[in-house]
């Protein structure tokens, strides 16, 4: 299911994660991020584990990819599972299993990873991410609203749109939104 956006802002240094799909209730479970952490989001056939076990190992100082391999090393799952996760430096992860449905795929650019999976096409990505780069000026949740809306002009989650989340962390340790 879905496509999302994990980033974190170049200028107030807070964590974000923008994330939209057919499926229902999409923010409870995908879109994780932690002030001064990090930020991942976990999808396809998603593992509810990853998300407390991600924000941990970014705890402890492990680089994005570190966490990836981490986490999806040793999970029989990992071949039908997406994940894409941004460090406290700006360091990015992504897995796309081999079983994830077609179009699946992730793009990563400067302090952002954009990835997804169930798609209409490879536009999606490519205009999720072209959205964020376009829009440095506007306020973080806003420039993740626009990347998303790029994403769904282009044709978003093939199956239809049924929920989105945005989520923001920054100073305090529960979400700014």
């Amino acid at each position: 299911m879905t496509w999302s956006i994990v980033a974190r802002d170049s200028r107030s240094g807070a964590f974000g994660v923008a994330i939209a799909t057919r499926f229902f209730a999409v923010g409870a479970l995908c879109p994780h991020a932690e002030s001064g952490v990090g930020a991942l989001s976990t999808q396809a056939l998603i593992n509810p584990h990853y998300g407390r076990q991600g924000l941990e190992l970014l705890r402890e100082g492990i680089a994005a990819a570190e966490v990836v391999q981490r986490l999806t090393a040793p999970d029989e799952g990992r071949d039908q599972r997406q994940l894409h996760v941004i460090d406290a430096a700006g360091r990015i992860g992504q897995h796309t299993g081999a079983k994830c449905v077609h179009w699946c795929g992730a793009r990563a650019g400067d302090g952002y990873s954009v990835a997804g999976n169930m798609l209409a096409n490879e536009k999606v990505i490519q205009e999720t991410a072209r959205a964020y780069e376009a829009s440095p000026s506007l306020p973080f949740a806003e420039r993740l609203i626009a990347a998303l809306e790029a994403g769904e002009v282009a044709g978003g989650d093939k199956r239809g749109k049924q929920s989105a989340a945005l989520i923001i962390h920054s100073t305090e340790e529960y979400p700014e939104l």
